[in-house]
């Protein structure tokens, strides 16, 4: 008789308790989903900073200069004109913010670098970056998808900053 009342609470501690190991299981997933979105938009800008930051002549003071459109493109569909299949979907090349900095000496501080003759802006006679810093300032939206919890974007805003070698 003792046995038959144990087996019985045995099943109500299951019942019990599956919901919230069903919810662990799904929240890892999401987890591990979400970090390897932020590492996968993570490696497509390192992309777009190493193919500007290796390039000769480039408009960084420009947004809509055609060798930054064209490293957008090719780190997010694979050609300089975008029309492949994007590896990320919702990533698109306006998302991403391309912005030069300078190493100060004298207060050892890296900052922004004005687009002007005396600063950043090769083309008319300044001295190119030292640094090519690429990210996603509004940052980029995950949906956690864990049924009947409703849940509000995470904005995954990865950064890069890369040295600039070219000239």
């Amino acid at each position: 008789m003792r046995r038959h009342n144990q087996s019985g609470a045995i099943m109500l501690e299951t019942v019990m308790f599956t919901p919230i190991l069903l919810l662990l299981l799904l929240g890892m997933i999401e987890l591990a989903r979400i970090t390897y979105t932020y590492y996968t938009v993570q490696k497509t800008l390192y992309a777009v900073g190493r193919l500007l930051g290796t390039q000769q002549g480039v408009n960084f003071c420009d947004d809509t200069d055609t060798a930054i459109q064209n490293a957008k493109n090719m780190a997010l569909t694979g050609t300089e004109d975008g029309a492949g299949t994007p590896y990320i979907g919702g990533l698109t090349a306006d998302l991403i913010q391309v912005r030069i900095e300078r190493f100060t000496a004298s207060t050892g501080d890296i900052g922004e670098c004005e687009c002007s003759a005396t600063a950043c802006d090769t083309l008319n006679g300044g001295q190119p970056p030292d640094y090519v810093v690429v990210s996603i300032p509004s940052g980029f939206p995950v949906t956690l998808r864990i049924p009947g919890i409703p849940t509000d974007p995470i904005l995954l805003r990865p950064r890069v900053r890369l040295p600039f070698q070219g000239t």
